[in-house]
C-alpha cells in the first residue's frame, strides 16, 4: 500500500491527525474517538501498518501506535518540491500577465476592437 493510498481515505488521515496530536495511542483510545466498530477501525489501522505510516508496539495486551515519521518527512519533502515547482510556473505567469498590462495600459482596448 502506497502513503497516497493510504491518506486518501479521511478516517485514516484523522487517526494520523490524532496520533500526531497525542504522540501514542493504544488501539482503544483510536477505537473511542470514532462512530466506526473497532473492527472497521482495526482495518484502517491495518492499512496505516501496511504502508509503514505507523509503527506498533505491543505491550501486554495493549498495541500502542506511534507515527513513523519517516515517510511522513518523505511526504513532507516531495510536497515541497511540487510546491515549489508550481510556485516558480506561477511567478512566471505573473511575470507574463504583468508584461501584457503593460502594454495595454498605453492604449486601452474597447471590447470589439481590433488590436
Amino acid at each position: 500500500m502506497d502513503t497516497f493510498t493510504a491518506l486518501a481515505e479521511p478516517t485514516r488521515r484523522t487517526i494520523l491527525e490524532r496520533l500526531a496530536a497525542n504522540g501514542n495511542m493504544t488501539a482503544t483510545e483510536i477505537y473511542r474517538g470514532f462512530k466506526s466498530t473497532p473492527p472497521a477501525i482495526s482495518q484502517h489501522l491495518k492499512v496505516l501498518r501496511e504502508a509503514k505510516l505507523v509503527r506498533v508496539e505491543k505491550k501486554a495486551q495493549q498495541r500502542i501506535y506511534y507515527i513513523n515519521p519517516k515517510p511522513m518527512r518523505e511526504l513532507e519533502r516531495w510536497v515541497r518540491q511540487f510546491a515549489a515547482i508550481k510556485e516558480r510556473e506561477y511567478q512566471r505567469l505573473d511575470a507574463v500577465l504583468e508584461n501584457m498590462t503593460k502594454g495595454s495600459e498605453a492604449t486601452p482596448m474597447l471590447p470589439f476592437e481590433k488590436g
